[in-house]
């Protein structure tokens, strides 16, 4: 087994939004009802390799596994340390988790989706500074978590269009949804720069507050970070930048955002001066359905998809050796279920 760094430290902040209920914004979930279990079954797979409490493993409707499957394919390959925190769950996981007092946001059209940004930045920021680890990954899983991410960026100022778990970006029906979220908070695109919490409350999600106060705190002390996604990353990273960090900040992602022509994620990691990282996993050269939805452009990214692999690509592994065992966990967990 190859292995990582002990001063390498992985960490999964899992939560939910309602804002993922809307039609057709998210892939996060064959069936709509469960799409709130989706983050609590991500954790499980991560931690342990399947389902525990939830009895669920995330598929679109489709057919495309959650991205869990392959962090969880690398974290066997490389024995990687994992730390799951609670960013708002809606249910229930039977992964042991770190609590910052996130709840679960609300539809972003609402006046106040993110009640609890502000003392959950505060306690993920408190955590961040106290890990132990020369180096911090941070990934994510929230369905509509790329719209919530459009709703901040939009409140910064940001001028950017994010990327989707679905082959067709909904742009249009993002941007309607900001606009309405925007217009039931009173605000207008860039009435939040240089204020974080205030985009994170008004037009966020209690996975990007949480991420944002563990990076700040993380950064505080020293401690290198790299965010391993794709959009909502990118917000993360410009949360953190209109609070007014200036340092290193690294973006770790897969070929399937970096190559999205409707989203610009290359652009916008420059515009915010991320140390951006690119890896392609090559499911094209696998032969596996499980390769073949994110060869279609389906979930392109997730549960620090991304971050794992860059930091497989970084240890000399293979990715073939990911793919193989990617599919073997394919078949011993969903296969099992067909």
């Amino acid at each position: 087994m190859a292995r990582i760094g002990s001063g390498t430290r992985f960490v999964l902040v899992a939560g939910t939004t309602e804002t993922a209920t809307r039609d057709g914004i998210s892939a996060a979930g064959a069936d709509p009802e469960l799409m709130p279990v989706t983050p609590a079954a991500d954790a499980e797979i991560l931690t342990y390799g399947g389902p525990v409490r939830t009895d669920v493993i995330p598929v679109s409707p489709s057919g495309c596994p959650t991205p869990a499957l392959v962090t969880r394919a690398v974290r066997e390959v490389l024995g990687m340390d994992v730390t799951v925190v609670d960013g708002g769950l809606a249910e229930a996981t039977g992964a042991p988790t770190v609590t910052v007092g996130a709840r679960p946001g609300k539809d972003i059209a609402e006046q106040d989706p993110v009640s609890t940004a502000h003392g959950a930045f505060a306690a993920a920021r408190q955590f961040g500074q106290s890990l132990p680890a020369d180096e911090l990954w941070l990934g994510e899983t929230i369905p509509g978590g790329t719209t919530t991410a459009l709703g901040v960026l939009r409140a910064l100022g940001e001028d950017v269009m994010v990327s989707s778990s679905l082959p067709e970006n909904p742009t249009a029906r993002k941007a309607d949804l900001v606009a309405e979220g925007l217009a039931a908070s009173s605000m207008d695109p860039g009435d939040a720069a240089g204020e974080p919490k205030r985009a994170l409350r008004r037009m966020g999600d209690p996975v990007l507050a949480t991420m944002a106060g563990l990076t700040a705190g993380a950064v505080e002390t020293d401690t290198a970070v790299t965010l391993a996604g794709g959009s909502q990353c990118v917000a993360v990273a410009a949360l953190v930048r209109h609070g007014g960090y200036e340092g290193t900040l690294g973006l770790a992602t897969t070929s399937y955002v970096a190559d999205d022509d409707s989203a610009d994620l290359r652009e916008s990691a420059d515009r915010l001066d991320l140390d951006l990282t690119v890896t392609d996993p090559g499911f094209d050269e696998g032969d596996h359905v499980a390769m073949e939805r994110f060869v279609a452009g389906e979930a392109k990214e997730g549960v620090g998809m991304g971050g794992a692999l860059a930091l497989a690509d970084r240890a000399g592994v293979p990715m073939a050796e990911v793919r193989d065992r990617f599919a073997e966990l394919y078949d011993d967990r969903i296969g099992a279920l067909e």
